[in-house]
C-alpha cells in the first residue's frame, strides 16, 4: 500500500512540475537553428519571424546558423536539444523528407525525433525556359518534349533537390524524358540558362523573376497545383498536368518529449505572427505562400508525403552530391 501511495506522490510530483514548466514557459531566450547558411532564402524567413515571434512569447529568439551537410548539421543538433520548448529547429521539405530517402545512414529520424509545429511557409519552383526554346506554355513544351524525346534540358540546384524532383515528377505524369542537368548551387545553373547552354530550368521565384520580368527567360509554369500569388500571371503545371504539386517550403519542429502545452504554445504565437500583413508582405516579396498548419495536420502531412516522395525519391536515382 505505502509503494502505492509512494508511486502516486511521485506521479503527481512529476506532472505538477510538467504543469509548471508548461504556464511559466518561456522564461529564458529560445534558441531557433537554421541549418542552412546566414543570407539563403530559409534564414531571410526566420529573421523575418523571429523579432515579432519573440514578440509574441516575451522572449529574445536567437537565430543559431548551423549550415553544412545538406542541413543534417543543424538538424540533428536540433533532433538532439532538450525536449524543454527552448530549441525550435528550421525544417523543410529537404531536411524533413527528402533527407530521409537520400541518406541512408540519416543521424535522426525526421518523424520520430521531432515533433512537428507548422508549416511556415511554402515556397513553389518556377519552371523557365531559354527564349531559343520553341514553346510558350507547358502543353507546347510537353508536345515538343514527346516529338523529341531526349533533346530538352532542364537545370537544377543539384541532384536530389526539390528542383530535381519537380523535374521528375513532371517526367512520370506527363510522360515526357528531358536531361537532368545538376549544378552545386542556383546561381550558375541561372547564369547557363540566360547564356542558353540548358535549356530550362526549375529554380525559386526571387532567383528567375527579374529575368522574367526583363524578357531573358519565358516563364513556364509554377509547380504547385495553384497558381501562386507572388507570381499571378504564370499558370500552375498543376492546372495543365493532372496531381502535379511540388514546393519547397520552410517549417518548425522541437525535439520528441516536449510537453503538449508547450508545442501549443509555439504553434499559437506561429500562427499569430505568420499572418500579421508586414510579415505577409515581407515574406511575399521572396515568393514564399503562408500556411500556418496545425501540429496534427503538419505531422500527418508529413507521413503522407514520406508515402509519396521515398518511391520518386528512389527511382529518380538521386544521390547526395
Amino acid at each position: 500500500m505505502r509503494l502505492v501511495i509512494r508511486s502516486a506522490v511521485a506521479a503527481f510530483c512529476v506532472l505538477g512540475s510538467t504543469l509548471l514548466h508548461a504556464q511559466s514557459y518561456p522564461s529564458k531566450p529560445i534558441r531557433f537553428i537554421v541549418p542552412f547558411a546566414a543570407g539563403g532564402s530559409a534564414d531571410i524567413v526566420a529573421r523575418v519571424l523571429a523579432p515579432k515571434l519573440g514578440e509574441q512569447l516575451g522572449q529574445q529568439i536567437v537565430i543559431d546558423n548551423r549550415a553544412g551537410a545538406s542541413a543534417i548539421i543543424g538538424v540533428e543538433a536540433g533532433a538532439k536539444a532538450p525536449p524543454d520548448g527552448y530549441t525550435v529547429t528550421l525544417g523543410g521539405f529537404s531536411s524533413h523528407v527528402i533527407n530521409a530517402f537520400l541518406f541512408p545512414k540519416l543521424p535522426y529520424d525526421p518523424i520520430r525525433d521531432f515533433v512537428a509545429i507548422t508549416v511556415m511557409t511554402r515556397i513553389p519552383n518556377v519552371l523557365s525556359a531559354h527564349p531559343s526554346v520553341p514553346a510558350k506554355s507547358i502543353k507546347e513544351l510537353i508536345a515538343f518534349a514527346k516529338s523529341h524525346p531526349g533533346q530538352l534540358t532542364y537545370a537544377t540546384s543539384g541532384s536530389g533537390s526539390s528542383q530535381h524532383l519537380s523535374g521528375v515528377l513532371l517526367q512520370k505524369l506527363s510522360g515526357i524524358s528531358i536531361t537532368h542537368v545538376p549544378y552545386r548551387s542556383g546561381a550558375p545553373a541561372v547564369t547557363d540558362l540566360l547564356g542558353g547552354h540548358v535549356a530550362t530550368m526549375f529554380a525559386t521565384a526571387p532567383s528567375v523573376a527579374p529575368h522574367i520580368r526583363s524578357g531573358r527567360l519565358r516563364a513556364l509554369g509554377v509547380t504547385s497545383a495553384t497558381r501562386s500569388p507572388a507570381l499571378p500571371d504564370v499558370p500552375a503545371i498543376g492546372e495543365i498536368v493532372k496531381g502535379y504539386d511540388i514546393a519547397t517550403y520552410y517549417s518548425a519542429h522541437v525535439p520528441a518529449g516536449t510537453s503538449k502545452e508547450i508545442v501549443g504554445k509555439l504553434y499559437a504565437a506561429l500562427a499569430k505572427v505568420l499572418v500579421t500583413p508586414d510579415v505577409k508582405e515581407r515574406l511575399a516579396a521572396d515568393g514564399a505562400e503562408v500556411v500556418a498548419n496545425t501540429p496534427d495536420e503538419f505531422a500527418a502531412q508529413l507521413k503522407a508525403e514520406h508515402a509519396r516522395w521515398g518511391p520518386l525519391i528512389r527511382e529518380s536515382g538521386a544521390r547526395p552530391e
